[in-house]
């Protein structure tokens, strides 16, 4: 048993490249509460954090950016090619990452909690989750994967490869091993069915339905009618992709398989006026930061109504991962009217207004030529707040 009581904590872990975070957020879309424990670990070294003053002590001024934040790139280079180094960057963030992860396990609504980490096993995370799986994937898939999505280099991403211990020490510790190989598809089915005969283990108490996983209709009534809100889940992919096909200007042309792949990324909420969907956004939840970046309506839908009504149920499944801020990445359409945003507690920012490195980031990361960033701060007390 976990060290949680009423709680079924899976330890999700495998080596760069091989698709964790897909496993966490397709655990995740089946109910879990999912933390990225490493996305903790960078949060832990930020500026005004707890690890930010003793991990310039020992690396000293030469790791800092510009911005006076720890380069990671700076940062990787002497732990990756320095055993003792990197003993001492994971002896100041493991203790403050494990606070975090006890704050958020406990506080969670959510009976089934998964904690990705990619040295889960080596940390000692595992002795204290119900049971281990292991995300498994070729070498050369891995390296194709970092070079593609992280931009690095064959050499860099064989170099990161190597440095790992070997997958085979990791599968033979599982309960469970993915292979993700072939697609979002076949990685879906496997998940599906390693939950279902893991989850809940015996003992665990029933996983109750959430606004974060509730795939149930849910009635909201607007003056031209009624119309219900649901959360997408990979069955709806044909629905959704015909959906942005029609509402996308200019036109998409999505397969049903685009969307699966997708979420592996994100999640959905559908709108629908009777049985026929009417809206869609798609977001995500990454570091304690959701991120809203797909947002279509039908142009006969009242937006003063049907927006805040998306919007709302996106910020209440948010607030239950615990997210400390909403990012909105509004298309230009939809931000001719402030005054819309702002009955809905938004704002519009600049990313380098954020404040915290997270929110920033997130932002850099989504914000482009097309869209205006909207912000609104959904909670006022942080994980590994600034000291």
């Amino acid at each position: 048993m976990s060290k949680w009581s009423g709680k079924y904590v899976i330890g999700l872990t495998g080596n760069i490249g091989t698709g964790k975070s897909v496993v966490r957020r397709m655990l995740e879309h089946l109910g879990a509460y999912g933390i990225d424990a490493d996305a903790l670990g960078h949060r832990a070294i930020a500026k005004g954090a707890p690890g930010y003053q003793p991990l310039l002590k020992y690396f000293g001024n030469w790791v800092l950016g510009p911005d006076a934040e720890i380069h990671r790139g700076k940062l990787g280079r002497i732990v990756f090619n320095d055993p003792e180094a990197l003993k001492v960057l994971e002896s100041i963030t493991h203790p403050l990452v494990s606070q975090a992860l006890d704050i958020m396990i406990q506080r969670s609504s959510q009976k089934v909690i998964v904690v990705e980490a990619i040295k889960l096993l080596e940390a000692g995370l595992g002795e204290l989750c119900d049971s281990i799986w292991v995300v498994t994937a070729p070498a050369d898939v891995q390296q194709s994967r970092l070079v593609t999505n992280r931009k690095m280099t064959p050499e860099d991403a064989v170099t990161r490869i190597q440095a790992q211990s070997p997958q085979e020490e990791k599968a033979a510790r599982a309960q469970v091993v993915i292979q993700n190989v072939a697609g979002f598809e076949d990685t879906w089915k496997q998940v599906v069915a390693a939950w279902q005969k893991m989850v809940p283990a015996p003992g665990a108490a029933p996983v109750k339905p959430t606004a974060a996983n509730e795939a149930a209709t849910r009635p909201v009534k607007l003056p031209e009618g009624e119309m219900t809100i649901m959360r997408g889940t990979p069955r709806h992919s044909a629905m959704i992709a015909a959906l942005i096909n029609r509402l996308k200007r200019p036109a998409a042309n999505l397969k049903p398989e685009d969307i699966m792949a997708a979420f592996g990324e994100k999640a959905f909420l559908i709108i629908q006026m009777g049985d026929t969907p009417v809206g869609v956004i798609g977001w995500q939840v990454e570091n304690l930061v959701s991120r809203t970046n797909e947002i279509y309506l039908d142009p006969l839908v009242p937006l003063n109504e049907a927006l805040p009504t998306l919007i709302k149920e996106m910020e209440t499944a948010s607030r239950e991962l615990q997210c400390e801020a909403s990012l909105v990445f509004a298309p230009m359409e939809l931000s001719q009217n402030d005054t819309i945003w702002s009955k809905m507690g938004y704002e519009r920012r600049s990313p380098q207004t954020l404040g915290v490195m997270a929110w920033q980031e997130a932002a850099l990361e989504n914000l482009n030529t097309n869209t205006v960033l909207y912000f609104k701060q959904l909670r006022q007390d942080r994980i590994l707040r600034p000291i």
